[in-house]
């Protein structure tokens, strides 16, 4: 039986069907598949390499952040020992002004040699620190430049920031270093500035004993001037001053001695000073100035002599003493050592102030006169023939006023 023929499809090809053949093969693989894992593979590479790429930008990003947090900590840090090197160096400048001041001031009559050279010597250490501070102390510090974006950028910024960043840890060094150096040369300057200005205040009673014919004021003002730095602490500007004023007093001292020696010159010199020698050793430890004439309360022509004596109370008091010049014609004699014994009991009442009556002149000559002879002098001179002898009972009480 013969087949109807297969209807074709438009535009196909009929075959006859293979009668006891094998079977028709297998179709080949279609390359649409081939193409679409290829595509496949290629995005999944595009994925890959997308992704690898974003790490590589997420890791660029985090070392550069990380770099920057670790740069500004040494930079902060490097900021805060810059300000407190700052400090140093403006204490050790005051301390240093201090020292010029000082260094200014001082003479040789109270600062003794050894003190001046460990002074200078700290003073010269104390300007190489200055330097060294000053110099450091205007140095600027790394700052951050802007974020890039890409990661190849960030790479080398990132490396950028280590590099400031451990010239700033060294920078940091650097100002502690210098700190230190201030902050060692501005106590060592301190402490040879205290020696010096200590020594030159304790100085003062032995140059004081060294000038007894300076005025009493000068004295007093030297006194003053050696309390005020004995109680001074560290050497700054007040410190400074007061030792200025110390040696001022000094030289004030030393000028009003050449004064008072000056006016004593002439035939009676040697009498005159042995006198008021006698006069401060009869009353140790108050403050006498003496002046000397021809007359003094109306005495000292012919063989009389005369002698007045001004006191005035205080912390301490002081006096002066006026003798004429017939006390030293007549020195060594009884009457002129009686006679200055006399006045020298009105000087020492500013030891005694309220063992006796001073509010009349008939009491404070009786203290007078009463306290000469309860030194000894009994010579007439020592007021009993001006003003009578005084009662026992008051040369007891003066024979208490030593």
């Amino acid at each position: 039986m013969v087949e109807s023929p297969v209807p074709l499809a438009p535009g196909g090809h009929a075959f006859d069907p293979v009668i006891g053949g094998s079977p028709p093969a297998a179709s080949p693989p279609q390359r649409r598949s081939h193409r679409a894992r290829t595509w496949m593979l290629g995005g999944l590479a595009v994925i890959i390499l997308g992704a690898a790429c974003a790490g590589v930008q997420w890791g660029a990003n985090v070392g550069y952040d990380d770099a920057l947090v670790a740069f500004q900590d040494t930079v902060d840090g490097a900021q805060a020992d810059q300000a407190r090197l700052d400090e140093a160096a403006a204490s050790l400048t005051e301390t240093m002004d201090a020292a010029t001041v000082v260094a200014g001031a001082r003479t040789d009559l109270l600062m003794d040699a050894e003190s001046t050279a460990a002074l200078d010597a700290a003073a010269e250490s104390a300007a190489v620190a200055a330097d060294e501070a000053t110099s450091l102390a205007d140095d600027s510090l790394p700052v951050a430049a802007a974020k890039p974006v890409w990661a190849w950028e960030l790479f080398g910024a990132t490396a950028q920031l280590d590099e400031e960043r451990d010239d700033a840890a060294q920078q940091r060094d650097d100002f502690d270093d210098a700190r230190d150096g201030a902050e060692a040369a501005s106590e060592a300057l301190s402490d040879a500035g205290m020696a010096a200005v200590m020594a030159a205040a304790g100085a003062a009673d032995e140059f004081e004993a060294a000038h007894v014919s300076a005025r009493n004021l000068d004295i007093l003002d030297l006194r003053r001037q050696a309390e005020q730095v004995s109680g001074a602490v560290v050497l700054d500007a007040t410190t400074a001053e007061a030792y200025a004023g110390l040696e001022t007093a000094a030289a004030a001292m030393i000028a009003s001695e050449k004064a008072e020696l000056a006016e004593k010159q002439g035939p009676l010199f040697q009498a005159r000073t042995e006198i008021e020698a006698f006069a401060r050793g009869l009353a140790p430890g108050v403050l006498l100035d003496f002046d000397w004439s021809a007359l003094v309360n109306g005495y000292g022509y012919g063989d009389s002599m005369g002698g007045y004596a001004t006191w005035w109370y205080g912390d301490p008091g002081y006096s002066t003493i006026e003798l004429s010049n017939s006390v030293a014609e007549y020195w060594p004699g009884a009457r002129s050592k009686a006679l200055v014994a006399h006045e020298v009991g009105h000087a020492i009442s500013v030891k005694c102030e309220g063992m006796y009556d001073d509010s009349n002149s008939g009491t404070v000559e009786a203290w007078a006169t009463a306290w000469a002879i309860s030194k000894g002098f009994t010579d007439a001179a020592n007021g009993t023939s001006a003003y009578g002898a005084p009662p026992q009972s008051l040369i007891d009480a003066a024979a208490g006023c030593r």
